[in-house]
């Protein structure tokens, strides 16, 4: 059984930095990609970041490149992202998910979440 947990969420103030974690169990790896998502009060859940497990190419949403960096580390079995200049509109739960299959910024193209954690950024 595939099973996703988040962690490294919290409060920081704009222009500081976090990182998040995604520990995975029950994935093959090969062949999976490895995507993190947001959503903020009221708003539709949207595509931060995506990695190819097996080669580390990423993709990332306009709104956090040259912010944000997407990582694995195989041996950890353990996803990563590092929030650098976090702005108020970073503010959001913070899902990772997995799919079999390249990257894609289709949260309905997932098939295994995370729980979420919430990444608060003060102005």
């Amino acid at each position: 059984q595939v099973h996703l947990v988040e962690s490294g969420g919290g409060l920081v103030q704009a222009g500081g930095s976090l990182r998040l974690s995604c520990a995975a169990s029950g994935l093959a790896f090969i062949g999976y990609t490895l995507g993190w998502f947001r959503q903020a009060p009221g708003k539709e859940r949207e595509f931060v970041a995506a990695i190819t497990w097996s080669n580390g190419n990423t993709d990332y949403a306009d709104s956090v490149k040259g912010r944000f960096t997407i990582s694995r580390d195989n041996a950890k079995s353990t996803g990563y992202l590092q929030m650098n200049s976090l702005k108020p509109e970073d503010t959001a739960v913070y899902y990772c998910a997995a799919r079999v299959g390249s990257r894609t910024s289709n949260p309905d193209q997932y098939t295994h979440w995370g729980q979420g954690t919430q990444v608060t950024v003060s102005s």
